[in-house]
């Protein structure tokens, strides 16, 4: 009998389509208060509806919404049991938002960090489980502390979106290691090639699979990519995943060296916080 989230608060941003529209009906079928977050305004009102809620809308290629987005989940939710970073994409070129960093590593890496950082004293309060989708294309990712904008080195959309999945998981090692003090445990995921919308813009060869006849055949459905997330959630004792990268519903995946490495999780947290202006 699947678990009754009676009570629980959980928060997902990407909820808009695919796997985060599907999670947050799994999740809110199992008694939970959800709260969708996308980018688009119509897409989410759809997904609110179905759940009976009000839907939240941000755009992560600006960081000021992101900012509203913070204060309008503090003003909503008095507790936040779970927090989902779900939101993310990958374009076909080299873009630059509104505050200057790379559209991938923004809306992938750091707007989810700079959300993280605004209702960090919250979470904190709820001991709240946060969980980061991430892909297995990390492993082809390489973080330079010296240019994650990929303004010096050769960009490609492949390249930059696996960097930005890379700091991801660098994101949830650091968070996992800060559980003792501030409460907040972290897991990361990926949740298998799924058939959602998320590539088809992408360009290369990820365009080829997701739009050509193949792609019935080889991905997975949005409530297949979703299980992981579904299952994660709603484990009794989210500690004991704490740190642990996921692969579907695989635990302690295989991940890059720098993905392993704890001091370049230190040294990416304390450098994403300079670029955000948040030390």
């Amino acid at each position: 009998m699947p678990q009754d989230l009676t009570g629980k608060t959980v928060v997902i941003t990407g909820a808009s389509a695919g796997v985060g529209a599907a999670a947050a009906r799994e999740l809110a079928a199992r008694g939970a208060d959800v709260v969708p977050v996308g980018r688009s305004a119509d897409k989410t009102r759809v997904v609110a509806d179905e759940l009976g809620v009000q839907p939240l809308v941000a755009d992560y290629a600006s960081l000021a919404q992101v900012r509203s987005l913070a204060d309008r989940l503090l003003e909503r939710c008095p507790v936040i049991d779970v927090l989902a970073h779900n939101a993310g994409g990958v374009g076909p070129d080299r873009r630059v938002t509104e505050d200057g960093f790379e559209l991938t590593l923004q809306s992938n890496y750091l707007a989810p960090f700079l959300l993280q950082a605004l209702l960090r004293e919250r979470l904190s309060a709820s001991r709240a489980q946060v969980i980061v989708t991430s892909s297995m294309g990390h492993r082809f990712g390489r973080i330079s502390l010296e240019d994650l904008n990929f303004s010096r080195r050769r960009f490609s959309p492949f390249l930059a979106y696996a960097a930005a999945k890379l700091a991801d998981v660098l994101f949830v090692r650091e968070l996992a290691r800060r559980a003792p003090e501030t409460g907040i445990s972290a897991v990361a995921f990926h949740p298998g090639a799924v058939g959602s919308s998320f590539g088809r813009d992408a360009g290369g060869a990820a365009s080829l699979l997701y739009n050509t006849w193949l792609a019935r055949y080889l991905l997975l459905s949005n409530e297949q990519g979703a299980a992981p997330l579904v299952h994660l959630a709603t484990l009794d004792d989210p500690m004991s995943v704490n740190g642990r990268y996921f692969h579907r519903m695989r635990a302690d995946a295989p991940t890059s060296k720098q993905a392993r490495d704890p001091e370049l999780a230190r040294e990416l947290w304390a450098t994403t916080e300079a670029m955000l202006e948040l030390s």
